[in-house]
């Protein structure tokens, strides 16, 4: 399907909208493609392609509002779709705070070329070959015994959005992905360890061999890990699971969790939530971004902000009617699916690295735990109460000194933020990114 054929589809269903009681309408088109191989100890094990096209309507009549969605783009398949909408709109609950974003927040073309995708789906036996020789480079490395096994893959989409305001957009990227999880052995047991890679074009990603190479150096590292006696220490993120801290950022400063007054930070606008000089920022109009968009789920044009300036948080991520249920104004955050009204969320975000090496940083820790892996985090959204559970190293005197396994880890995100100590090795590999991390102090419980 072409921008003009996508095009067309909305606005005459907006129309067919219009005619059947709405007052104001949004519909997308979104066509997606993706491909993969799995692949263990030489040998393919499976092969995936699919292709998916899928439609949603959101009718609003007054203040209330209903969703509907289809793979079906015939015209009777339309024509029942705009009835059944409006039917359920005008029966559906009242919501104050629905309705289409603010006119004069659209964004306008020419939208930004922000180059996410190569658009060059590989073919089978080339994912293949990326899978088999990252898998190989990581059996290569001594120590290494077992493959749970390595993965290619790519997908690309592409979404058109119009509005019954006038609006219409086109939006899309492409993702590359290898990856490869091996177990290395030694006289004590085995242990697990993985790397993977992905980007929105091939040239930029690492090559498969040093990816499956560093996933075998890690495994056959984490070989006879120690237990650790309870205690209270520094902790390091690997840059690896570091994003995990500012994903619960971003759940805890989501508009639909401030609006029901549902977050730990529902409170804390304005106030010093990381150490002073620290950044976090949300960026959608980053070149070749995982989470970049020439405009968000509603139509509205995104600028870069700060959520955390200089330690300080300044705001919220929020949707048309979530800004208006906090009596502020959308900034561009809105996420929106087929199936639903738009939510909101985050698009390209990351802390600013720091200055200090990693090795620095754990210099400066002195004795701590370096975590490697995690096992299923735990937070309270209300308290900011975390605990995980997870694997890694312990470090004396700023060195690693050995590996160490079945501990949990546990802290206040509060207390955990304004403790934080960033490293310089910042790495974009997904739309949520971190560098390597320092907290202060955790709680850690082993023995």
């Amino acid at each position: 399907m072409n921008d003009s054929e996508a095009e067309a589809i909305l606005t005459g269903l907006l129309a067919d909208a219009r005619r059947a009681g709405a007052d104001a309408a949004d519909a997308l088109i979104y066509n997606a493609v993706s491909s993969s191989v799995s692949w263990r100890l030489g040998k393919l094990e499976d092969i995936e392609r699919s292709e998916g096209q899928d439609l949603g309507l959101r009718i609003l009549v007054g203040r209330r509002q209903a969703s509907v969605s289809t793979t079906d783009l015939s015209r009777p398949a339309l024509d029942e779709l705009v009835e059944r909408c409006a039917a359920m709109a005008k029966s559906a609950p009242e919501d104050p705070w629905c309705g289409l974003a603010p006119e004069d927040r659209l964004a306008q073309p020419p939208f930004p070329d922000l180059d996410l995708g190569d658009f060059e789906e590989p073919s089978t036996e080339t994912l293949k070959a990326r899978a088999g020789e990252c898998e190989a480079a990581a059996l290569a490395v001594p120590g290494v015994v077992n493959s749970s096994g390595a993965g290619a893959s790519y997908g690309e989409g592409r979404k058109w959005f119009a509005t019954s305001a006038g609006f219409f957009g086109t939006s899309g990227g492409a993702r590359h992905a290898v990856s490869v999880s091996v177990l290395a052995q030694d006289a004590k047991g085995m242990e697990r360890d993985y790397d993977y890679d992905s980007k929105t074009h091939y040239v930029d990603m690492r090559e498969p061999k040093a990816i499956g190479a560093r996933a075998g150096e890690r495994a056959v590292a984490r070989l006879s890990p120690r237990k650790l006696k309870s205690r209270t220490a520094p902790v390091i993120f690997d840059k690896r699971l570091s994003a995990s801290l500012l994903a619960s950022l971003a759940s805890a400063v989501n508009g639909a969790a401030i609006a029901r007054g549902v977050s730990f930070l529902k409170d804390k606008k304005g106030a010093q939530i990381f150490p002073k000089g620290m950044n976090v920022i949300d960026d959608p109009l980053i070149r070749r971004g995982h989470g970049s968009r020439p405009f968000d789920g509603e139509g509205v044009a995104g600028a870069r902000i700060k959520l955390i300036d200089d330690g300080i948080l300044t705001d919220w991520l929020m949707n048309s009617a979530q800004a208006r249920q906090l009596g502020l104004q959308t900034n561009g955050r809105a996420s929106r699916g087929v199936s639903g009204p738009p939510g909101a969320g985050p698009t390209n975000l990351y802390l600013e690295p720091g200055e200090s090496s990693p090795e620095t940083l754990m210099a400066e820790a002195g004795d701590g735990l370096l975590v490697a892996e995690m096992f299923g985090p735990q937070v309270n959204p209300n308290t900011g109460d975390y605990s995980v559970g997870c694997s890694g190293f312990w470090f004396e005197k700023g060195r690693i000194a050995y590996p160490v396994s079945e501990i949990t880890i546990a802290g206040n995100l509060l207390d955990m933020y304004a403790s934080l100590a960033a490293a310089n090795d910042l790495e974009f590999i997904g739309a949520i990114n971190a560098p390597t991390l320092l907290v202060g102090a955790m709680t850690i419980a082993g023995d």
